[in-house]
């Protein structure tokens, strides 16, 4: 649990490297400075990045571009969270594709080895270098199955026998790192949406699911059925039933509903919440009182979902630019927004009105 003033601050930085290789280029007012230094002297406090196994499709959120940014984080003196998607490409809900070259999805024995070996390789390489993270989340958004061949209804039963191995293998990896036992991270499991929280928690420990410290949960309303005046309601809950820490691990809202590239916005007006505009001041008022009602639930706080995935040259595989420029925490002209205050520690925080 944690007070206003040790709440985590959270920003998801996985995208930065591709972008200034793009020419993107980040503004505190007229200067150009490092993103992972404008995040944290604006007070953030922890970034997030997620891994890739071995994608063939792109050369970033690999082994060798997590380290990079790693290394960017602890020099800013930001805390660390490593997402594992245990796969060579975007892992969700429905979409929990195993690498091509791990054992059959069939052999649980045989992934379980996998996984651990995997786990425990890439942290021992990263303490090596001095990177080791402070938190690994096992698995990201983590709905249904993991490792499987297909894509399979987000609403899909899981074989929870199966599904408890696995996970089990990478928790137990985590907790059995080779170091000083109070340099282990933390271990988060994550799921999608508040609504889905106690279902798979409670399924998966009756199945036999332990040993974790953190829940992380997904949380964009436009894709949740769970209303943003619920959210302290569901961070107590969960909190209690489960004993462990909450924190709201990915989040996001629109600042304005403008592109500035030819790629679509994935949040548009349907993102948007009875009182909170798509409009800068909107933005930074959802985030302020979103992180309110988490710590006031007994939650750790909020990390904000690729604050910067401005516009650049980069393309997606669905076009040239960005789908999240009207939701990243810079303008079109990649200056900070005020959207960011909501990472001010509590100390500093004055009237946001």
């Amino acid at each position: 649990m944690a007070g206003a003033s040790d709440a985590w601050r959270g920003v998801d930085l996985s995208y930065v490297n591709e972008l200034e290789d793009c020419g993107a280029e980040f503004r505190l007012g007229d200067a150009t400075k490092d993103p992972f230094e404008i995040l944290a002297g604006a007070g953030a406090n922890l970034v997030r990045l997620r891994l890739w196994v071995n994608p063939d499709w792109t050369r970033y959120s690999t082994l060798d571009d997590v380290r990079k940014s790693l290394a960017r984080a602890k020099a800013a003196d930001m805390r660390t969270l490593l997402d594992f998607h245990y796969s060579n490409d975007w892992a969700h809900p429905g979409k929990q594709l195993r690498p091509a070259d791990w054992p059959d999805v069939d052999d649980t024995e045989g992934l379980s080895k996998k996984l651990a070996e995997y786990t425990t390789e890439t942290l021992l390489a990263l303490e090596a270098e001095g990177l080791l993270p402070d938190v690994v989340a096992v698995g990201n958004e983590t709905n249904t199955d993991v490792l499987i061949d297909e894509e399979v209804d987000e609403k899909a039963d899981v074989n929870w026998e199966r599904n408890v191995r696995l996970l089990n293998a990478g928790i137990r990896a985590v907790r059995q790192l080779d170091v000083e036992p109070e340099r282990r991270p933390q271990v988060m499991l994550h799921i999608a949406q508040p609504e889905n929280v106690r279902v798979w928690f409670d399924d998966g420990i009756y199945a036999g699911l332990d040993d974790f410290d953190i829940i992380g949960v997904s949380y964009y309303p436009k894709w949740s059925s769970t209303p943003f005046s619920a959210i302290r309601e569901k961070v107590s809950e969960f909190r209690s039933r489960y004993g462990s820490d909450v924190v709201i691990v990915e989040t996001a809202y629109p600042w304005t509903l403008d592109g500035n590239d030819a790629a679509g916005n994935l949040l548009g007006e349907d993102s948007l919440v009875d009182g909170y505009p798509a409009s800068p001041d909107g933005q930074r008022r959802f985030l302020e009182d979103q992180q309110s009602e988490v710590i006031a639930g007994g939650g750790l706080g909020i990390v904000y979902w690729e604050p910067a995935w401005v516009s650049s040259s980069c393309r997606t595989r669905w076009g040239e630019g960005s789908h999240w420029e009207n939701a990243a925490l810079f303008d079109f002209d990649n200056r900070l927004l005020p959207g960011a205050g909501f990472l001010r520690p509590a100390d500093s925080e004055g009237d946001s009105d």
